[in-house]
């Protein structure tokens, strides 16, 4: 069976961290590691993963350049075959979440991208709906020219496909490195099971307006200039109407 990593990259989470560490450790997959990554926190987020730690649990509290950074130094000490990067107040979906998306996986066809659908909760766990962009059936690198369809959480991918996040983007470079993710697959890989349950706190205004500034630019690089402005107009024009 193949075995995966789950990263959670952490700064003063103290208060979303420890349902995202239950989550982990319920999982019924017996091939699964946890590796967290805090930033030096001043809160009780180490506390609380020592409280948690267990034998597949790998963690380091250090400083590092921001979130991206502190990614990229989770891949490096990953030992699954695949990388889930996971946030702090995020969960998976069921305590077999992962059991039920690795067996729809063909060990002697294991594809380099698994991908499935995400729900929104709130601070208590409680669902509020399902994520406004659904997953679509069959995923390329241009699907993500209609948005991020595929939230981060659920966008499972092979180690040995992993390139590092481009620490030039502060707010979305999870949106590039997705795409240079799918560029490069060969096989994506659709569980059609609804795998993460995704925190809805939101970003503050400032970083929303910077988010998206970045992610235009993301897609003029991978996209062109032309087709990322009539895609914008076209958002425009959706809202609207």
């Amino acid at each position: 069976m193949k075995s995966i990593s789950v990263i959670t990259v952490t700064y003063n989470a103290a208060h979303t961290l420890e349902r995202t560490l239950k989550s982990v450790r319920e999982q019924t997959y017996p091939h699964i590691e946890h590796l967290i990554v805090d930033g030096e926190s001043k809160d009780n987020t180490v506390a609380l993963i020592r409280q948690y730690a267990h034998e597949k649990m790998v963690w380091v509290s250090e400083t590092d350049k921001g979130l991206y950074d502190a990614m990229n130094k989770a891949a490096g000490l990953a030992s699954g075959d695949y990388l889930c990067f996971l946030n702090a107040g995020d969960t998976f979906f069921a305590p077999d979440s992962v059991e039920k998306m690795m067996h729809t996986v063909e060990p002697e066809n294991a594809p380099d991208i698994i991908y499935g659908e995400t729900a929104i909760v709130d601070e208590r766990g409680v669902f509020l709906s399902m994520r406004r962009l659904k997953a679509p059936e069959i995923l390329t690198w241009k699907s993500f020219q209609q948005g991020m369809v595929v939230c981060h959480q659920a966008f499972i991918v092979k180690k040995e496909l992993f390139e590092p996040y481009d620490l030039s983007y502060r707010f979305s470079s999870d949106f590039d490195w997705c795409i240079r993710m799918m560029k490069k697959a060969s096989l994506i890989h659709n569980t059609r099971l609804t795998l993460i349950n995704y925190l809805n706190e939101g970003m503050t205004t400032t970083n929303r307006k910077a988010s998206l500034k970045e992610r235009y630019r993301i897609m003029t690089n991978h996209y062109g200039a032309l087709s990322t402005f009539l895609h914008h107009l076209w958002f425009v024009v959706r809202t609207v109407f």
